[in-house]
């Protein structure tokens, strides 16, 4: 099986819209026995929180359900257990450098990327839409444009291809 994380800051407006959305689209493809998929933040301090309830809504609209989501962070243990780390934008791509356990090679695992790189007109970063209520719309169309461009690059055998 694949492993994907999505990951973010806090954990409960991007990377859980990036969850839902890849989760979807893996199921319509059929391919959810081939393909994990979870989000996680860089920072502890929504632990165990439901994801914003602006982000919830813009996905609700789209079709795309985050209620069953709880925010948790980033684990030593996901380097070693994912195939493909997702980073919304530059800060997340530093605070994953600054978490990423050295020595064990295990922890090497993970491929580390910006989810804009599977949708490049975007720009490099997503947005956080925190401090944005009228951004959530714009990231709702990045997050699914590039989910869905990530979902193309993988094999169906569920071997990576980046």
């Amino acid at each position: 099986m694949y492993k994907i994380l999505f990951v973010c800051t806090g954990n409960i407006c991007r990377s859980p819209t990036a969850e839902a959305v890849m989760r979807k689209l893996v199921r319509e493809a059929g391919r959810q026995n081939e393909i994990f998929i979870d989000s996680a933040g860089t920072s502890s301090y929504h632990h165990g929180d439901c994801p914003d309830p602006r982000a919830a809504a813009c996905a609700a609209g789209h079709g795309v359900d985050l209620s069953c989501l709880r925010s948790r962070p980033l684990r030593a243990e996901d380097f070693a257990e994912f195939d493909l780390i997702l980073a919304m934008d530059n800060q997340n791509i530093w605070n994953l450098d600054m978490k990423r356990p050295d020595g064990d090679p295990r922890y090497r695992r993970a491929k580390v990327k910006k989810l804009l790189s599977y949708a490049p007109e975007f720009g490099d970063n997503i947005p956080d839409p925190y401090y944005d209520s009228n951004g959530f719309e714009t990231v709702y169309e990045m997050i699914e444009t590039a989910c869905r461009n990530l979902l193309q690059t993988l094999p169906n055998d569920s071997g990576a291809q980046d």
